[in-house]
C-alpha cells in the first residue's frame, strides 16, 4: 500500500505534522492556531507539512481540549450589498492571519432570521461575535445575554459604556447631506428610501430634523417603502415622486443603488440633473464617481469599520483591553455634479 493511500485511510495527526516540520508538537499547534506568535520560517515549514501530509485539523476536538474556539461569527444584513462585502473582506484580512475562521450569516434585514442565526452560531461557542447594528428582537437579546465571549457591533455607535462598537452616526450623516442640499439652494427636498433597516430610519430622522429647522419639512415628500433596494427600484421611486410632487427640486436617496437608478431614469426622461432636479445618494459606491453626471453622496469607510472592529475583537479575544470601546470613523459628504 502506498504512503498516500495509507494516509487517506489513517487520519494524519498533528504529531505527524510536527515530525515532518522538525519541530515540537506545541510549536506546530501554535503555528496553526496562533501563527502571529511564531517565526515566518517555522510557520512556512509547518504549513508545507500540512499540505504534503493532507492534515485537516479536528476543530471540535481542538476546541474541547483547549476550551478555546478558533471560530468568529459575523452576522450582516446582506451579501448583495457592496457595503457589507467590503466590510467582511476587511474583517477576514485581520482575523484569518491570526488563526480564526469566519462563520458568516446573512439576516436579509429580518429580525427573525437574525435571531435564528444567533441561536445557530452561538451553539458552536465561537470565540467572538461581530453583529451589525444594535436593534434586534427581545428573543435575540436574550440569546446574546447568555453569551459570555466578546461582542463588537458594526456600523452604529452605542451609548452604553459596556458596549464595544465601530461605526458612525447615521443620523448625523443624513442631517449633513440634507444641510448641504439646503445650502446649495434646494428647497423642496424629498427623501426616498427602501428596505427600511434601522440605519436607513436614522438617516431619515436626520433629514427630518434639518428640514424642520429650516421650516421646509413636508411629510408628503418622504417616500419610504419596505421593498428590496435596487437600481430598478430607484428609477420607479423617481417616477412616483415626480408624479405626486412635481414641485420637488432635489431627492436624497438612502443609498447609492437607488440614486443611480434615478440618474438612469432621469436621462431617459431627458430631465436635466441638477438644473431641474438634484439627486444625492449614500455610501459612495465605486460607480458613483463615474456616472454622468457624477453622483453626490455620503462617503462611508466600511472597509475601515471592518478592519477596526476585527482588531478590537481580536484584542478582546486575547484578553486585552482595547484602547477605545467606541470608535467613530466618521463620514464625508461628497458633492459632485448631480447636486
Amino acid at each position: 500500500m502506498t504512503s498516500r493511500r495509507r494516509r487517506s485511510l489513517e487520519r494524519v495527526t498533528l504529531s505527524d505534522v510536527a515530525r515532518s516540520a522538525g519541530c515540537s508538537l506545541m510549536s506546530a499547534s501554535r503555528a496553526l492556531s496562533q501563527p502571529e506568535r511564531v517565526s515566518d520560517a517555522l510557520r512556512e515549514r509547518v504549513m508545507a507539512a500540512v499540505k504534503t501530509l493532507g492534515y485537516v485539523p479536528h476543530t471540535a476536538a481542538r476546541s474541547l481540549a483547549s476550551a478555546r474556539s478558533n471560530l468568529v461569527a459575523v452576522i450582516i444584513p446582506s451579501l448583495s450589498n457592496a457595503v457589507f462585502v467590503d466590510m467582511v473582506e476587511a474583517i477576514q484580512k485581520v482575523l484569518m492571519p491570526a488563526g480564526y475562521e469566519l462563520m458568516i450569516g446573512v439576516s436579509h434585514y429580518r429580525p427573525d432570521e437574525d435571531e435564528r442565526l444567533l441561536r445557530a452560531y452561538l451553539s458552536h461557542q465561537p470565540a467572538g461575535l461581530l453583529v451589525t447594528g444594535f436593534e434586534r428582537s427581545d428573543a435575540a437579546r436574550e440569546v446574546l445575554g447568555s453569551y459570555t465571549s466578546p461582542i463588537v457591533t458594526l456600523m452604529e455607535l452605542g451609548d452604553s459604556e459596556e458596549e464595544f462598537c465601530v461605526g458612525f452616526s447615521q443620523y448625523d450623516a443624513g442631517a449633513a447631506m440634507t444641510r448641504k442640499l439646503l445650502e446649495r439652494g434646494y428647497r423642496h427636498i424629498a427623501f426616498a428610501a427602501a428596505q427600511l433597516d434601522p440605519r436607513t430610519l436614522q438617516r431619515a430622522e436626520g433629514y427630518r430634523c434639518v428640514m424642520r429647522e429650516a421650516s421646509r419639512y413636508e411629510a408628503a415628500l418622504e417616500l419610504l417603502t419596505p421593498e428590496v433596494s435596487s437600481i430598478g427600484l430607484g428609477a420607479e421611486l423617481l417616477d412616483r415622486l415626480l408624479a405626486q410632487h412635481p414641485e420637488i427640486d432635489a431627492i436624497f436617496f438612502n443609498n447609492d443603488d437607488l440614486a443611480l437608478g434615478a440618474l438612469f431614469r432621469a436621462r431617459q426622461l431627458q430631465l436635466a440633473v441638477p438644473e431641474r432636479l438634484a439627486i444625492a445618494g449614500f455610501n459612495d459606491l465605486p460607480a458613483a464617481a463615474w456616472m454622468h453626471p457624477a453622483l453626490t453622496t455620503v462617503r462611508t469607510i466600511r472597509g475601515e469599520i471592518g478592519k477596526l472592529a476585527a482588531q478590537m475583537l481580536l484584542s478582546l479575544m486575547r484578553g486585552e483591553s482595547p484602547a477605545q470601546r467606541r470608535i467613530d470613523v466618521g463620514f464625508e459628504v461628497v458633492m459632485r455634479e448631480s447636486a
